[in-house]
Order: C-alpha cells, then sequence, then structure tokens
C-alpha cells in the first residue's frame, strides 16, 4: 500500500507559476501510474493529468499546454509543474496513484494523498 503527500501549494497571482510535488512511500513506485485531480467547492473532483509508470502523459483539455506532469522514479515523486495559472484553477489539488494503468476516472485510482490548496488571484 502506498502513502501519499502532496506540497507546494499556496497563493499565486493570475499568469504566475506553481510547481507541486507527490511522494511516495511503501509499496513499489514503477508499477504505479501516478496521476493529478482537484476539486474546487462545490465541484466534483476532475481529472487534471496522469503519467504513466514510463513518463507518458496525459492532460485534461482544460489544462493542456499550462501544465506539465513528471516523475522521478528515483525519488519516488512525481510533480506538476503550472503556469500561466488562472482564477478557474483555483481547487484543493490531490496526487492519486494506481496500479499500471492510467485513467482520467477519480473512482478507479486507490490512493489518494491528503491535498494542497491552490488559490488564484485575480
Amino acid at each position: 500500500q502506498v502513502q501519499l503527500v502532496e506540497s507546494g501549494g499556496g497563493l499565486v497571482q493570475t499568469g504566475g507559476s506553481l510547481r507541486l510535488s507527490c511522494s511516495a512511500s511503501g509499496g513499489t513506485f514503477t508499477t504505479y501510474v501516478m496521476g493529478w485531480f482537484r476539486q474546487a467547492p462545490g465541484k466534483e473532483r476532475e481529472f487534471v493529468a496522469h503519467v504513466s509508470r514510463r513518463g507518458s502523459a496525459v492532460y485534461a483539455d482544460s489544462v493542456k499546454d499550462r501544465f506539465t506532469i513528471s516523475r522521478d522514479n528515483a525519488k519516488n515523486t512525481v510533480y506538476l509543474q503550472m503556469n500561466s495559472l488562472k482564477p478557474e484553477d483555483t481547487a484543493v489539488y490531490y496526487c492519486a496513484a494506481r496500479y499500471w494503468y492510467g485513467s482520467t476516472n477519480a473512482q478507479e485510482y486507490a490512493y489518494w494523498g491528503q491535498g494542497t490548496q491552490v488559490t488564484v488571484s485575480s
């Protein structure tokens, strides 16, 4: 079983950047597809991006060309570089893990971090 801890959230102005990190412990990191999801107040949790065990990435249309997901298997860490941030990116961002294959469906991820708040001011 893997434990996930996110960090790097904060308050940033429109157009700014943030880098989220998610450190994993327990389990075998290289067997997991790692994903980022976010949840804004009053909204459902939504897919942001996922990265395969070998580093192939898939993005939601809303963040494509602005966000970059990556992983460092030697450090058991996944990152989300967020550029050109918009107020609508404001949400709690969650790191998630599932075995072997990627998915955009939050219900298919077995392991979750506690979340980190990202607030983008206009």
